[in-house]
């Protein structure tokens, strides 16, 4: 199936064609509507026919013609449109090496995502155009394991038999784990070797083949292994393994998200995928960064650039509100390596040489006298396990009769306070705390709710209940109910029981599951869409909903997630959109809120602690490489850049490490 936004234009007449364009460009100015009307429409192999007629029927070369009369980043566009796909890649790869320094970015986006074929018309071009080697010229340009791979890629030799043998996909797999993690040092050339040859179906096997192993995905064992260019090399060749329409919506993202704009990164790939993979590219950019590649093609450029970039495009999906295969396809994916057991982690383990009589004299001595030497609070408190707090505090109140919590309270103030009274309280007394704010006074922090309720597993729901009927004489419960109204309401108090099943998953019981939260049919007002969701999402086991939502997108071809968001609003479809993540991925839950949290102007220290607390101990290690597989930063950096002063030294402890 014809995936590109572009195809041949009917009724196709190059004289004709050719004519209109010559038309536009003569005497004074130039009809830039025109001529981006005429050439976004046509396909390649057409304008090149356009290209000769117009030779033909002036003598002139329109190319030329097209740069001297246009300027610009449109300008820069619409002769790009005009080069035969090969040559484009040539041109491209001659740019970033000529000159002062290189643009690698290109030299990876470019041989890391084309196929052999591709590749070898790459070449030919190149000598074609410039009479030169490109293989001689990019050795002449770049240099060890980055400069190998390249060449490596440049024969365009990767195997393409789709028969895939399953010993060798374990052989792969145990190769790169003893060639990365399990060695000292790392021996590149099997990197280099595997990913650089393999066949794309072999290497997605070898991948989750290693998943398996190495309890990580392939991608962080490269980024702790690997540096530099060839770092980036590797990743894009695996990205590009996995999909190569996820690759390039993650290029466009990041070509425009920001301050200022990427144009010759989005120039180039709206140029050489419009007639390959946009349809993809599009379904993917809308699923994974919940807008559409058109919106924000349109709010983040102008005039006749913008106009030309939009009919490449060639639609809008947010207006669209599809969902569609390739989109599908990745969403399967996640969900089947999130089914893998990945061993969870916090960052702080209790002290080995513990001695909680110890630590009460330091912490007394830090905040007696004049001043505080916050300095040692933090070397105490956060790096103890929350146990160990406990024997804390037992030992202060023993040994000076006194109560560290407001000693504490009196001599630390601000950011920091929060932080180092949060993790003297144990889990559930934090986490009632946290429910019991969000609830009080005027305004209900739904935010807080949703994440809390929606993440704990069943013994942490139970403790959090007893801890708040302790602290506040209240159940847990009663103010969730008097605090919140409708369907929001009955999935919090679903989900405050704590009666969620703990079983395997139901594949029979999976199927109907999914149907039911597929059916859009019903009109029984007892069998509400929210009340089907709640009464799946709310109850049934984490390993059994990961194979309902296997089913959900082999049935719809619709992930849950999106079909939640556009069949449901507010604080209920927040809710359930919490639920589903949480499933799917705990830790890259708490990444992208620990992310959002930072970005921008300001800094939510509220839920940064928060997260920071609660996960400390539970898997914040693996919060850490999430953080950096989806965000291209570590947890460590944003942290460091974001916060200051003693709050940032604290968090940083906590943090446990630079990725």
């Amino acid at each position: 199936v014809y995936r590109g936004s572009v195809k041949d234009f009917p009724g196709f007449d190059a004289n004709q064609d050719a004519e209109a364009l010559y038309n536009a460009m003569k005497g004074f100015g130039s009809d830039k509507e025109a001529i981006l009307d005429l050439i976004t429409s046509r396909s390649n192999k057409q304008r090149v026919e356009i290209c000769q007629a117009y030779k033909s029927l002036y003598g002139k070369d329109l190319i030329a013609d097209l740069k001297y009369e246009l300027t610009g980043k449109f300008e820069r566009l619409i002769v790009s449109l005009m080069r035969p796909p090969p040559y484009g890649d040539a041109k491209e790869i001659k740019d970033a090496i000529s000159g002062v320094g290189t643009d690698e970015k290109c030299l990876i986006e470019i041989l890391a995502s084309r196929t052999n074929k591709e590749i070898h018309d790459l070449v030919a071009a190149y000598k074609d155009a410039y009479g030169r080697d490109l293989e001689a010229d990019i050795v002449g340009d770049t240099s060890g394991h980055f400069k190998k791979m390249l060449v490596v890629l440049l024969q365009g030799a990767r195997e393409e038999d789709d028969v895939v043998s399953e010993d060798l996909v374990q052989q792969d797999a145990k190769d790169l784990l003893e060639a990365g993690e399990l060695k000292w040092g790392t021996d590149e050339a099997q990197f280099i070797y595997i990913l650089g040859r393999r066949s794309r179906q072999h290497l997605r096997l070898v991948f989750d083949e290693y998943l398996k192993i190495a309890g990580k995905p392939i991608e962080r064992s490269i980024r702790g292994e690997l540096s530099g260019d060839f770092e980036k090399l590797m990743l894009a060749v695996v990205k590009c393994i996995r999909s190569t329409a996820e690759y390039f919506a993650e290029r466009l993202y990041k070509a425009m998200k920001g301050l200022g704009t990427r144009d010759n990164t989005l120039i180039r790939i709206m140029v050489s995928r419009s007639e390959i993979d946009m349809l993809d590219i599009r379904e993917v950019f809308r699923t994974k960064y919940e807008k559409s590649l058109y919106n924000m093609i349109k709010e983040d450029t102008s005039g006749e650039y913008k106009k030309a970039l939009l009919k490449l495009c060639g639609g809008d999906d947010d207006a669209a509100g599809e969902f569609f295969p390739e989109a599908a396809q990745v969403a399967y994916r996640m969900w089947e390596l999130s089914a893998v057991k990945v061993e969870l982690r916090g960052t702080v383990q209790p002290a080995g040489d513990f001695n909680d009589d110890g630590d009460a004299q330091v912490l007394r001595k830090a905040m007696k006298g004049l001043g505080t030497d916050e300095g040692a609070i933090i070397e105490v408190v956060t790096k103890r396990s929350n146990a160990q707090r406990q024997q804390i505090l037992k030992a202060y109140k023993a040994h000076y009769g006194r109560d560290l919590m407001a000693d504490l309270k009196s001599e630390l103030s601000g950011s920091l306070a929060k932080l180092i009274l949060g993790l003297m309280l144990t889990p559930a007394q934090y986490d009632a705390k946290q429910l019991r704010k969000a609830v009080e006074g005027a305004g209900t922090d739904e935010s807080v709710l949703i994440e809390i309720m929606a993440t704990r597993n069943n013994q942490e729901i139970r403790a959090i209940n007893e801890a708040y009927q302790e602290a506040y004489q209240k159940s847990l419960e009663d103010d969730l109910s008097s605090d919140t109204s409708g369907h929001f309401k009955r999935i919090l108090v679903s989900l405050a029981l704590g009666n969620r099943d703990e079983g395997p998953e139901n594949p029979t019981q999976a199927h109907e599951d999914a149907k039911k939260l597929a059916d859009v049919s019903s009109n029984d007002s007892s069998d509400s869409l929210e009340t089907r969701f709640l009464s799946i999402l709310c109850t049934r086991s984490y390993p059994h909903l990961r194979r309902v939502f296997q089913e959900f997108i082999k049935m719809t071809n619709h992930d849950v997630e999106h079909a939640i968001k556009k069949r449901m609003s507010g604080d209920v479809r927040d809710a359930f959109v919490a639920i589903v993540r949480s499933v799917k991925n705990k830790p890259a839950f708490f990444a992208d809120k620990l992310y959002k949290s930072m970005k921008g102007a300001g800094t939510d220290e509220r839920t940064l602690t928060r997260i920071m607390i609660s996960r400390s101990e539970i898997d914040l290690f693996n919060i850490r490489g999430e953080f950096i597989d989806l965000f291209d930063k570590s947890l460590h950096h944003m942290i460091e850049k974001d916060t200051s002063g003693d709050y940032r030294k604290a968090l940083l402890v906590l943090c446990g490490g630079e990725d």
